[in-house]
């Protein structure tokens, strides 16, 4: 999370856990999750995500600070309490591989007016600023962990709206991006699906392709819709979109007038470039995909328990 921002989960999320088997089909689904996983989560609904920065008047709970690696995955539930009257309000997490977040019990924490002038909240108009493009390598050369986990999340979609089918994507930044995190989870083959890049800003694609990558609003989290209200969407992280839909300048130098589109200029240091191809985190892929409703037809469970 940025400075001074938070997001709600209207899931459930975190402990307590109960087994799959012992929960059911029909109880799963009340929980979001449609098919099988090894525990289904009974946590709170609507739970706040803040920055650990942004955390004021808390400790942590020492007997509640499990983790396997070096830091704390908020397994036993709640693990900061207030300073004030000793009450679990929070669970900090930053375990190894893990977002660094604080998320604050619905429950436990009010809301109040800071005293600060109020800003505008986040539109669709953000996405076209450039500080909004994420790029998809990290300062250190590897891949974005963003991107990562925002193709994850896309991929089960693209999975559910083309019913596990073959895909073409658009020349250009999607297909050099990922082309090779689709051709993984998706067959080749045959009666393909076209896949086409549309949003604010964009042009409608002719001819109309048969799935559309969309962003999420960056305030509500809700897909862009197109004109067309029977178009088949998938919605992307809109940061991770905006890059997709204006890659802007790709040399460390920019220069003027003197070099073809996508090439680099051969100034020192070089951009750094991992080597290998942009992959989808997997767990957030199936995470996803689980909680997709489609994903009980005999076709994509079939799928399912091939990727499980």
């Amino acid at each position: 999370m940025e400075p001074a921002t938070y997001a709600v989960e209207p899931r459930p999320i975190g402990p307590p856990w109960r087994l799959w088997e012992d929960v059911g089909a029909e109880a799963a689904a009340r929980q979001g999750v449609y098919a099988p996983v090894y525990s289904v989560s009974f946590g709170a609904r609507n739970q706040i995500v803040i920055a650990p920065g942004d955390s004021r008047s808390m400790t942590l709970i020492l007997e509640k600070c499990e983790g396997y690696c070096r830091g704390v995955d908020g397994r036993d539930g709640p693990n900061l309490a207030c300073t004030g009257c000793g009450r679990a309000v929070a669970t900090r997490i930053d375990d190894c591989g893990s977002w660094q977040t604080v998320w604050l019990e619905p429950d436990a924490v009010v809301r109040r007016p800071s005293g600060l002038p109020a800003q505008p909240p986040p539109g669709w108009a953000d996405l076209e600023r450039a500080e909004h493009r994420v790029p998809p390598v990290e300062p250190d050369g590897s891949w974005s962990r963003r991107w990562e986990a925002a193709v994850g999340v896309a991929l089960a979609h693209l999975v559910v709206a083309t019913g596990n089918r073959p895909v073409t994507l658009p020349a250009g930044p999607v297909a050099d991006l990922l082309g090779h995190a689709v051709a993984r989870y998706l067959p080749p083959g045959p009666d393909t699906r076209s896949v086409g890049l549309a949003g604010p800003g964009l042009p409608e694609p002719r001819p109309r392709p048969d799935v559309l990558l969309v962003p999420r609003h960056p305030g509500t989290g809700e897909p862009w819709q197109p004109s067309d209200s029977g178009a088949t969407v998938v919605p992307l992280d809109s940061g991770v979109w905006a890059y997709l839909a204006g890659p802007g300048e790709t040399s460390p130098t920019p220069a003027t007038g003197v070099l073809p589109p996508g090439v680099l200029r051969d100034d020192y240091p070089l951009p750094p470039h991992p080597w290998y191809p942009l992959p989808a985190h997997h767990r957030a892929f199936l995470d996803t995909l689980v909680r997709l409703p489609a994903i009980r037809s005999p076709r994509l469970r079939r799928f399912h328990d091939a990727c499980r």
